[in-house]
């Protein structure tokens, strides 16, 4: 899953703690790079807990949960099947078929 500002990739981690934040949008999970962490406000544009006014919330299981209070509510389905929160990066797929390409010294896919 890309940061949800900028798009970037998570990779893997080394030991310890992930320094990519969790956040829910649009009732939908979303992560924040540790750029743009501390390019932005990072919590601008999340979802609130109606309980605290917290930014600190986690989706699971159809569930929006606040980390700051407990306070839990159902999370709402999306509008249209398929709806997604993006930031208009290249999905997955691309990236892995431009990595390919590059690797087998091949054009773009296509």
């Amino acid at each position: 899953m890309p940061c949800f500002r900028c798009g970037a990739r998570q990779t893997d981690p080394a030991r310890g703690a992930s320094p990519w934040k969790r956040g829910v949008r649009a009732d939908r999970q979303v992560l924040i790079c540790p750029g743009c962490q501390g390019a932005h406000d990072w919590t601008a544009g999340l979802d609130r807990c109606a309980g605290c006014g917290s930014a600190s919330l986690i989706c699971r299981l159809g569930e929006v949960e606040c980390r700051s209070c407990g306070h839990v509510r159902e999370a709402r389905p999306p509008e249209r099947p398929g709806d997604l929160v993006t930031s208009g990066a290249p999905g997955l797929s691309e990236e892995v078929a431009a990595a390919i390409g590059r690797v087998l010294k091949r054009g773009p896919a296509g």
